[in-house]
This record gives structure tokens, C-alpha cells and sequence, in this order.
């Protein structure tokens, strides 16, 4: 069960759920230290300000990564010398080819351009949002046929694509992170189709300092994406202006802004 279903099974008081959901965070603990313990090196296709924040989050928690734009890697030596002797820059095939997870963090309107046959194999992180008048008018979003991180894992075959990072302003994403147990520790939502992808995924979230909340599957990615209630909002102390500091979300605030999206043609 993922975080959402038990949340509503723990609203209706429904006990065989609620046991099944324990047995679930269980097994779920169990698998991530495992994968954890495996993943050493993040690969970043884009590396504007959600994908050189999660770059920093990940050097500080012990990992490698290999940035890259597509203006060339040497638009990058800036940001590789602050982040240190394991960051280096590279190529998108060759981020792709190096990450045993790969961020993909570019302009929904370029998500056609990635190299699809270096990313086979990986686990594939979506970032993206949907912005109209950058991206232009695209109908199977319009129309919420589908959403971000479905069109991509349809243009990635062999990849296993899990949606994150699209909620928070960045300016959040450096200044909430807190170490496993803490209080105030802060909490990311996820969406993916596989299992052991979002297990990854929920290990890397860990090792950055984030707890993870798994909305379900990449169709639920939904939840989400710009002017819902778990966009943003849950993260800003001031929520007419992000850029005045960070406010803790924890699992049951970014849950429960969840539950309560809307589809835009409902809002």
C-alpha cells in the first residue's frame, strides 16, 4: 500500500489496512537500507537550481555525481569546483551512462532530446513540471490524460521512471534537510510504477535528508504538479512569497495537501 491509501485507511479506522501498511513500511525499511548500501553515483541531465541543489544534497550525503547541461561541461566548472573533489561535469549520455540514478531536471519542452539509449537501465527521476507558456500548449496535459513523468517514462523504454523534486521552491529544498529521526524533519512526495525504482528513490531522499511520502503509481503524479495544495505551499513560511525562508512539512502535511489536489478542471 502506498502512503496515501494507508492514510485513508488510518482515517476509516480500518484495521486489516492499517496492519497491512505497518507490514509494508517494514518491508519497505528492509529494501531501502539494501539499495541504499548500492547506490554510490547520481547522474544530472540539467543542472539549473532544483538539479544543483539536489547536486550539493548529494555530495553531502555521500555521494558522487556527474552534472551536466546542454550547453557542455564546461559551462560547469563553477559549480563542480564548490561542490568538490566528487562532482564532475560531463555530457547528458555520459551523466546518464555514470548515474546509478539520473535526475532528469530540463524543461518539459526538451524531454524528447535525452539520450534514450544511455539511460536504459536506470532509474530515472523526474523533476518536471508543465508550464504552458514555456513549454507550449500540450494537449495530453491539458486535457490530464497524463501527466509529466508518464510521458517520459513513454519516450524512456527500459528506464524506471519515478517522479520528485517537482513540488519544492529550491530555495526549501537546501534548507530543510534533516538528519534520519529528527523532529522536524521534512518529507518529499514520490509517484512511480516500480517497486524497487521508488525504493531507490526513497534511499536517496534518506541519505539528503528527507523523508519520503509515495503517493502510488506515476499516474498519480497528478497531485503534485503547479497550483495544487502540496505545490510549494507546504514548504513556505510565507506562502504569498517563497523566497522569505522554509517552513518543516512533514509526511503527514505533504500526505494530506495531497489528498486534497485537485484536477484542474475541478479547481
Amino acid at each position: 500500500m502506498n502512503d496515501l491509501s494507508c492514510m485513508h485507511a488510518a482515517r476509516a479506522r480500518r484495521s486489516p489496512a492499517t496492519d497491512a501498511c505497518r507490514r509494508s513500511r517494514v518491508r519497505n525499511a528492509r529494501r531501502v537500507r539494501t539499495v541504499a548500501a548500492a547506490m554510490t553515483t547520481v547522474g544530472f541531465i540539467g543542472s539549473g537550481n532544483i538539479g544543483s541543489t539536489v547536486a550539493r544534497l548529494a555530495v553531502a550525503g555521500g555521494h558522487d555525481v556527474v552534472l551536466s547541461n546542454s550547453r557542455g561541461p564546461g559551462t560547469l566548472a563553477d559549480l563542480v569546483a564548490k561542490l568538490g573533489p566528487h562532482a564532475r561535469a560531463g555530457t547528458p549520455a555520459e551523466a546518464a551512462s555514470a548515474g546509478d540514478v539520473v535526475v532528469v531536471t530540463i524543461p518539459l519542452a526538451s524531454y524528447r532530446d535525452l539520450p534514450v539509449d544511455a539511460l536504459r537501465g536506470t532509474v530515472v527521476i523526474d523533476t518536471m513540471n508543465y508550464y504552458p507558456a514555456r513549454d507550449g500548449v500540450i494537449e495530453a496535459l491539458e486535457d490530464e490524460s497524463t501527466t509529466t513523468s508518464e510521458m517520459l517514462q513513454a519516450v524512456l523504454p527500459g528506464t524506471r521512471v519515478v517522479k520528485a523534486f517537482n513540488n519544492i521552491f529550491f530555495q526549501h529544498l537546501a534548507a530543510l534537510p534533516r538528519p534520519a529521526g529528527a523532529p522536524d524533519r521534512s518529507a518529499l512526495p514520490i509517484a512511480g510504477d516500480d517497486p524497487g525504482a521508488k525504493a531507490t528513490v526513497v534511499a536517496l531522499l534518506d541519505s539528503i535528508g528527507y523523508d519520503a511520502v509515495d503517493l502510488g503509481p506515476l499516474a498519480e503524479g497528478w497531485r503534485i504538479q503547479r497550483d495544487t495544495a502540496a505545490y510549494g505551499l507546504p514548504y513556505a513560511a510565507n506562502p504569498e512569497n517563497w523566497t522569505a525562508g522554509a517552513a518543516q512539512a512533514g509526511r503527514a502535511d505533504i500526505a494530506n495537501a495531497a489528498a486534497e489536489a485537485h484536477r484542474y478542471r475541478d479547481m
